[in-house]
């Protein structure tokens, strides 16, 4: 009898791949602007730009899709489950 399909880790497609990179570029986006634009920085001046270079990726994809894009060099892991995006 084959193995079930369920047995065998499944390796993501590559438009699940492409949606996943996507948003994890929006979120890191969003999570820079939000650290930009803290009171503190004065309202006459050019701002400040921001430290975040990594963050957590979106939970509504699986740890597979993530481990993936790190093997084709896309993201880099950062630490305690989170990733940075690699610059070309």
């Amino acid at each position: 009898m084959p193995p079930s399909d369920a047995s065998q880790p499944s390796t993501p497609s590559p438009k699940e791949l492409k949606s996943a990179l996507k948003a994890f570029k929006k979120r890191l986006k969003l999570t820079r602007l939000d650290d930009q634009s803290r009171i503190g920085v004065g309202p006459m001046s050019s701002g400040r730009e921001s430290a975040i270079v990594a963050i957590m990726p979106p939970e509504q994809f699986p740890q597979a899709v993530w481990d993936e894009l790190v093997r084709q060099g896309k993201l880099r892991k950062a630490g305690s489950q989170q990733y940075e995006l690699v610059q070309p």
